[in-house]
């Protein structure tokens, strides 16, 4: 459901916080954009963030916000906090690809990249290949979106920090977005066919140089890569923080996980999911009805000591916005979601390997259940890894509590990003991944837990 990426809120309550994937303002300068070697050896990524200003990113999951400052440098504050960190940044003028990280001079890392302009079905979608420099064959991951309305191609990281590790990366802008035409949708099956049309072109793109081929999918995307791999089988599926359970059992899930987590027991979840059965109407009806009933829930609960810990996916969006401003806008918003669409059938079915990255504590896409299915599937010898990241939020980010009570992402754990690399060199994680609750299928050449 569009229930899955921050960012298709935001559209509608317009002043909420800004999250890891919102699009950045045209005036970031783009020139410093990429990924860069480091003279002690490390590898860090650029990349556009909101309101003129860039992040950086490390392959072990380190992030921060940069801030233009005066005399060209650029003040760094650590994750989604507002507190630097003092891994503030100097760059070379444009053109020139050099950097200064607090003392820690690097270069830019050219890459080979292929703009490409493809057809899947009525739309014509705009990708970018990005491959190592070499003529060695590499794997190549196809990185399929989540419900955001953003450009893939101006803001994706992986599209470089997984050529800057060897791997070859294919970014395409989702229908209706970007350089991409077409209308905009969250169809999965539409959406399916628009990744399978992406790895074909990056596959033709790629030549000789084209290894192992297969999906990086976040949140939304892990309802959609699956089904792309069951109707075109590729060489292995990652999904970060998707879901196995239906768009509407995600929302009733997420308003059941705020409740627990505010410390109230069954009791207190059953009338919480008052406000989920509303929410349910609403999207149900493309917003046609269902409002009174998320009002009554308000008025019934609204004293309780518990209502402020009623979020949900969309929930908490739709008690915060004007009904009329939810009927205009919502339909287009959720444009094509298949409300009941049930994951099981294809993961049930589906031999392609794949890597499941799920974070214990999310909010928006609780994990529990979708847990517990996996864990199922692999011991019934489906060829899935499953990876719960403990301590962290959707976008498997670990985070802190602000001021408000909200969390703060502060950064993604160490083995996450080289977890995936892994996975789409080999088909299977085999490393020392620390304080990670690992299942592994009983044929992979790894112990499992």
């Amino acid at each position: 459901m569009a229930m899955k990426l921050p960012e298709i809120l935001i559209a509608i309550v317009a002043g909420l916080t800004a999250t890891p994937l919102l699009a950045a303002q045209e005036s970031a300068p783009a020139c410093h954009v990429g990924a860069y070697a480091l003279a002690d050896g490390s590898i860090l990524d650029i990349g556009n963030a909101p309101d003129g200003k860039l992040r950086w990113r490390r392959t072990d999951g380190r992030t921060g916000l940069l801030t233009p400052g005066e005399g060209g440098d650029w003040r760094s504050t650590l994750g989604w906090t507002d507190r630097p960190d003092g891994n503030d940044v100097r760059f070379g003028a444009c053109g020139d690809a050099a950097i200064d990280l607090h003392g820690v001079t690097g270069r830019r890392i050219d890459f080979d990249v292929r703009e490409t302009r493809f057809a899947s079905g009525d739309a014509t979608l705009g990708g970018r290949l990005v491959l190592p420099r070499g003529g060695g064959k590499v794997p190549i991951v196809i990185l399929v979106h989540g419900s955001e309305h953003d450009s893939a191609r101006d803001f994706y990281a992986l599209q470089r920090l997984f050529p800057a590790v060897g791997i070859g990366a294919f970014v395409y802008d989702k229908r209706g977005t970007g350089a991409s035409g077409g209308r905009y949708t969250q169809d999965y099956l539409v959406l399916a066919e628009d990744a399978i049309a992406a790895a074909r072109e990056a596959r033709r793109l790629a030549g000789d140089r084209a290894g192992r081929i297969g999906y990086q999918a976040g949140s939304q995307g892990g309802w959609v890569a699956p089904l792309a791999a069951k109707i075109e089988p590729v060489d292995f599926v990652i999904v970060g923080f998707g879901l196995a359970v239906s768009p509407l059992d995600e929302e009733r899930e997420a308003i059941a996980e705020g409740i627990r987590l505010g410390g109230y027991g069954p009791d207190v979840v059953a009338k919480a999911l008052d406000f989920a059965e509303a929410s349910i109407a609403i999207l149900s009806s493309n917003f046609t009805a269902g409002f009174d009933r998320l009002e009554a829930a308000r008025v019934r609960y609204k004293d309780e000591p518990w209502f402020r810990f009623v979020r949900g996916d969309v929930t908490h969006v739709f008690l915060q916005t004007p009904e009329a401003e939810l009927r205009a806008r919502g339909p287009a918003l959720f444009a094509g979601i298949p409300l009941h669409h049930d994951p099981m059938p294809v993961l049930r079915n589906l031999a392609v390997p794949q890597l499941w990255a799920l974070a214990a504590d999310d909010l928006d896409a609780p994990s529990r259940e979708t847990s517990r299915r996996l864990r199922q599937l692999i011991a019934d010898g489906r060829p899935i890894s499953l990876a719960v990241f403990p301590r962290t939020e959707h976008g498997i980010f670990e985070y802190e509590p602000g001021p408000d009570g909200e969390r703060l992402s502060t950064r993604q754990p160490e083995p996450y990003f080289r977890m995936m690399a892994d996975f789409a060199r080999q088909g299977r994680i085999a490393g020392d991944y620390p304080q990670v609750d690992i299942a592994r299928p009983r044929d992979d050449g790894s112990q499992r837990k």
